[in-house]
């Protein structure tokens, strides 16, 4: 067997034995790299980046001085929650929703977060 046949039985068995979550976050990875973001899991706090994915979760958070909208993207390798300060809903902002987000990585609770970032919405498939 040559290394080619090698490699691609290896993609063949991959693909028979994978979970349905880990095709999904392939697809996810590539579709990610495909428009140029990052990978969620390289992102640094400080940084400038641009992410795609898929939102999981969206949610408000009604607070007395500052209501904030949040919503969870995943890109197959890590979570980046988005904080949308001052807004209680945004249309288009919804779970299973694809997207790009643009902004500056920040740290809360252990997670990465961006504060108001700029956004894209991807046709919905």
């Amino acid at each position: 067997m040559t290394i080619e046949e090698r490699t691609g039985l290896r993609r063949l068995l991959d693909r028979l034995t994978a979970t349905e979550e880990e095709l999904d976050a392939r697809e996810l990875q590539r579709d990610s790299a495909k428009c140029g973001a990052v990978p969620a899991e390289q992102c640094q706090r400080g940084q400038v980046v641009s992410v795609s994915g898929r939102l999981r979760t969206v949610a408000y958070t009604p607070r007395t001085n500052l209501p904030t909208l949040e919503a969870d993207l995943y890109d197959g390798s890590d979570v980046v929650t988005l904080v949308f300060l001052g807004r209680r809903s945004i249309a288009g902002i919804e779970p299973g929703r694809q997207l790009t987000a643009r902004g500056r990585i920040a740290i809360r609770d252990d997670r990465k977060v961006i504060y108001n970032p700029y956004y894209e919405l991807e046709a919905p498939r």
